[in-house]
């Protein structure tokens, strides 16, 4: 079947230490757990979207490395068409190590030297589907005329917020009056707070956060939120109920340490 949405940007190796404190310098501490996991915006969200049922594929480029490898065969399990996720010869894949102390985390980032250069069937496929959801890594590739949806989560260089459909940042990123983006609909997330949306009509709709029964970690559970409102959009869900669906979704992927493994099946949701 072809996809419904293409999600483009970035895909990593994540390593998740759960530790009792956050080290100083030259400190040592030892994880009472290690999770090892798929992570990036755009590549959770495709998993999120194959889970709830949406033909996706994710676009995208790692090295020709056991990273990379594990990147792919991730996403690939998955259900997600993995057909233009570019294997770089040479190339050193993207991978994280993401220390987890409580609620609070800390983010060691290595982007590798895989560059984001979509083929023209690539492009083309954006162009022919319902929905492009891309991260601060794949805006800069998707073409103009196409129905974009941005997670706004890390600092997006060149954003041009008019030719976005679906503009979604944290509270923390916001840096505009949500009523004056350009966007056609700006959903800013607010973790426990829930999320709200504004309209390009001027309606602002509230959905309350789901409950957090069993929570483990919220790493990835904002790029699972988008994955879910776009899988809520693509079911034909309206705006209130979609936010609601997203919120649930997200709050079930907090069940585990890393971003990846909780996320639920549409069944799991309903």
């Amino acid at each position: 079947m072809s996809p419904q949405v293409v999600c483009v940007g970035l895909a990593t190796l994540d390593s998740i230490f759960a530790l009792p404190w956050h080290p100083g310098a030259d400190d040592r501490v030892v994880a009472s757990e290690l999770a090892v996991a798929g992570g990036g915006p755009a590549a959770t969200a495709a998993v999120t979207l194959a889970r709830l049922g949406v033909e996706v594929a994710f676009t995208g480029a790692v090295g020709d490395d056991a990273t990379g490898a594990a990147i792919r065969d991730g996403l690939e399990a998955e259900g997600v068409d993995v057909s233009d996720l570019v294997v770089l010869p040479g190339a050193r894949s993207p991978q994280s190590s993401i220390l987890v102390t409580g609620a609070e985390r800390a983010i060691v980032h290595y982007p590798g030297t895989a560059a984001l250069a979509p083929s023209a069937s690539a492009l083309e496929r954006m162009r022919d589907v319902e929905w492009v959801h891309a991260d601060h890594a794949g805006y800069r590739v998707v073409p103009e005329g196409i129905r974009l949806s941005v997670d706004g989560g890390n600092p997006t260089p060149g954003l041009d917020l008019s030719r976005v459909a679906l503009y979604a940042p944290t509270a923390a990123a916001l840096e505009v009056d949500p009523r004056q983006t350009g966007a056609e609909l700006v959903v800013v997330t607010r973790g426990a707070q829930g999320c709200t949306a504004y309209t390009a009509a001027g309606d602002v709709v509230d959905a309350p956060a789901a409950p957090l029964a069993g929570l483990v970690s919220t790493l990835g559970a904002g790029d699972v939120f988008h994955g879910a409102l776009l899988a809520g959009f693509v079911r034909g869900l309206a705006l209130a109920e979609a936010l609601g669906f997203a919120n649930r979704v997200a709050a079930l992927s907090c069940r585990a340490l890393d971003g990846r493994s909780a996320i639920p099946t549409l069944e799991e949701v309903e």
